[in-house]
């Protein structure tokens, strides 16, 4: 898959395309219908499937300090988009001057000049160009003024997450918040994921007998609630089940708010300076201050058994 960054880095060759524009923040189960109907209409004319998508997030630039917590960063993004059969990702640079930019020079710059759409596909409500003038009315009417068709793709699937809300990116966002990684799962169609570098802490878990990997976050992270989560360390492309605590380590009075996770039943790893993802599968418990050590201890000793039982009875469900 093709990843351009900036419309000179599009192929000065490039022909027809069917194109969908959005962030997809997370790319949920509602993106991929949109995306994926990008995808089929692509083949079904013989032509490559383009995302466009913005960095930083729109709101960022409009309102400056609303950057919203982030479900997935742009590689990662791409990744699920290549999963889906995208043929090009293009991330324009959000700036002022761009979000002034008026819906019909948008689209004679992008998606006629540069992208040369036969087909754009988007969900009812988007909205696009200064001010967000632009609507799914107006892109048609561009369309056949410039040749090419506006399909609509209705993204609001629902499910038990959120009480039966349709799914989105804010709901997925408010979910992670509140530490129901279980319903963000199921809005995602895959655990939610952080990814970062590992670094040095107090290397408390170490003297504990059970050695975590201290993931610094990358900027704007949806991390989930203060607590402990079964799930899985990602190191280089090995899926390692683990114990995950996200928090401020009351035991000890920290202030600093860190993600850690212990590699269930691995030993003698050093993970220093890679950079590593760690996957939400379950809440298991909130976080907590004992009274002792030992209880502490013990209390780490009986996350890990739910940890690994709770991954294993997925796995075995997934089989």
């Amino acid at each position: 898959m093709q990843r351009w960054r900036g419309l000179e880095d599009i192929p000065q060759d490039w022909g027809r395309s069917v194109v969908t524009i959005g962030s997809y923040d997370g790319v949920h189960r509602g993106h991929q219908l949109i995306i994926g109907r990008a995808v089929e209409r692509a083949r079904e004319l013989g032509v490559p499937a383009v995302v466009v998508t913005f960095d930083p997030h729109p709101s960022e630039v409009v309102r400056p300090g609303s950057h919203p917590p982030l479900l997935a960063p742009h590689h990662r993004r791409a990744e699920l988009m290549a999963e889906l059969g995208v043929d090009a990702v293009l991330i324009l640079p959000f700036t002022t001057e761009f979000s002034k930019l008026s819906p019909a020079d948008f689209v004679a710059k992008v998606l006629v000049d540069r992208l040369h759409a036969r087909i754009v596909v988007e969900g009812p409500n988007f909205r696009f160009g200064h001010k967000a003038a632009g609507d799914v009315g107006f892109l048609a009417e561009q369309g056949r003024t410039y040749d090419f068709d506006v399909e609509l793709i209705d993204l609001f699937v629902s499910g038990t997450a959120g009480g039966g809300q349709p799914f989105s990116s804010t709901l997925t966002r408010r979910l992670v918040a509140e530490g129901d990684v279980e319903g963000a799962r199921e809005i995602l169609g895959r655990p939610h994921r952080v990814e970062g570098v590992v670094v040095r802490g107090a290397q408390r878990g170490r003297e504990l007998g059970f050695p975590t990997a201290n993931v610094e976050t990358l900027p704007h992270t949806a991390i989930p609630a203060d607590g402990v989560y079964a799930g899985w360390l990602h190191v280089e492309g090995e899926a390692m089940p683990a114990a995950i605590s996200v928090g401020t380590n009351p035991q000890f009075d920290a202030v600093e708010r860190t993600v850690e996770a212990y590699a269930i039943d691995r030993e003698g790893l050093d993970l220093y300076g890679l950079h590593v993802a760690v996957d939400f599968l379950a809440f298991v418990r909130g976080m907590s201050k004992f009274d002792s050590l030992e209880q502490l201890v013990e209390a780490i000793a009986d996350d890990v058994k739910r940890s690994r039982d709770l991954i294993a009875a997925y796995e075995a469900n997934e089989a």
